[in-house]
């Protein structure tokens, strides 16, 4: 009797152990799923996903952080002081507060009309030449050619040559009595210009050793922009017939637009701020013909009108922007892109 108690005794125990358990899973999950069946609050889950949300949202923005601050330093911080010190006449120890003077006395500079017709000229030029010799070297230096990879290498080496050294060389080449050109010339018995010295030549000829050495910086970007294009477009305009010249200007032209409106607007920004080429070559000469807006700039930093220069420097910003953002607007205005 004592046996059969004590094995029905832990035959209850099991059984009330087993309740016990099942009794805690069913208050588990009426805890989960809320009592009668209704969903449980889910105030915990809404507050973790906002936060994750946020923290998702905000990120980018702070991953921007550190180089919004070095923008701000180096470009918003001085053009606001140099806004400013245009609106006074300043010296490395003091400065004076004078308005507009600056700007009145700057643009009634004599050779200030001249050096703008200059700069415009310059980088209409500059900026064309790069365009059209840009991508015919990329579409050449694209296609299968022998030694393309030397080819690419040569058309890019004047991009990495320094300005000043590149100004001084083409100087000694150009030479009207020496120089290897005019040399060069005078063997097929064609008598060379003064292309530094003649005031016909002087600003074309610097324009031209600028197209020769930037055209490289606009062939890699326009390579770039071609090597993107899927070589399907291509492949399916061969097999129904197209010829070169199609391919190019149905599908190469079009998908390479913004290779094309990146290589204008830098070639443009570029030309209306080349100074280093220009002064290296001809320092404005001969006389004031080959003047440009930042030649001129810096010619008033020479004769110590610091003040003057700065409003002139504040006038070509304006110059730049005014020119270069409502051209960027009209090239990018069909692009769904943005």
């Amino acid at each position: 009797m004592r046996n059969g108690r004590e094995r029905e005794g832990d035959t209850l125990t099991i059984e009330d152990e087993t309740t016990r358990v099942d009794g805690r899973r069913g208050l588990g999950a009426r805890h989960r799923s809320g009592e009668g069946g209704q969903p449980r609050n889910t105030s915990t889950r809404s507050e973790r996903s906002s936060k994750s949300s946020l923290t998702s949202g905000s990120y980018p923005y702070w991953f921007m952080l550190p180089a919004g601050v070095i923008f701000t330093a180096l470009f918003i911080v001085p053009t606001v002081i140099a806004f400013y010190y245009s609106l006074t006449r300043w010296t490395l120890f003091d400065s004076e507060f004078i308005g507009l003077e600056n700007f009145r006395q700057f643009l009634d500079e004599p050779s200030l009309t001249r050096a703008l017709r200059n700069t415009v000229i310059f980088a209409v030029v500059t900026s064309g030449s790069k365009v059209v010799l840009g991508m015919a070297f990329a579409v050449l230096l694209t296609g299968p050619i022998l030694g393309r990879g030397f080819l690419r290498s040569v058309v890019f080496f004047p991009v990495l040559v320094s300005v000043v050294g590149v100004g001084l060389t083409f100087k000694a080449l150009m030479d009207p009595f020496d120089g290897a050109i005019n040399g060069a010339l005078g063997w097929f018995g064609i008598d060379g210009p003064g292309w530094l010295t003649d005031p016909s030549y002087a600003l074309l000829s610097v324009a031209l050793v600028d197209v020769w050495r930037g055209v490289g910086l606009a062939t890699v970007i326009f390579m770039a922009g071609i090597l993107t294009i899927p070589t399907e477009y291509f492949e399916a305009a061969r097999v129904d017939g197209a010829t070169r010249w199609q391919r190019f200007r149905f599908i190469t032209l079009p998908m390479a637009k913004p290779a094309t409106v990146t290589v204008i607007i830098l070639s443009l920004i570029g030309g209306l701020r080349s100074f280093d080429l220009i002064w290296a070559m001809t320092r404005g000469g001969p006389g004031f013909t080959s003047d440009v807006m930042a030649s001129v700039i810096y010619k008033q930093y020479q004769a110590g009108f610091y003040g003057l220069s700065t409003a002139g420097n504040v006038v070509l910003f304006i110059l730049v922007s005014v020119i270069v953002l409502p051209l960027f607007w009209i090239l990018n205005r069909n692009d769904p892109r943005g």
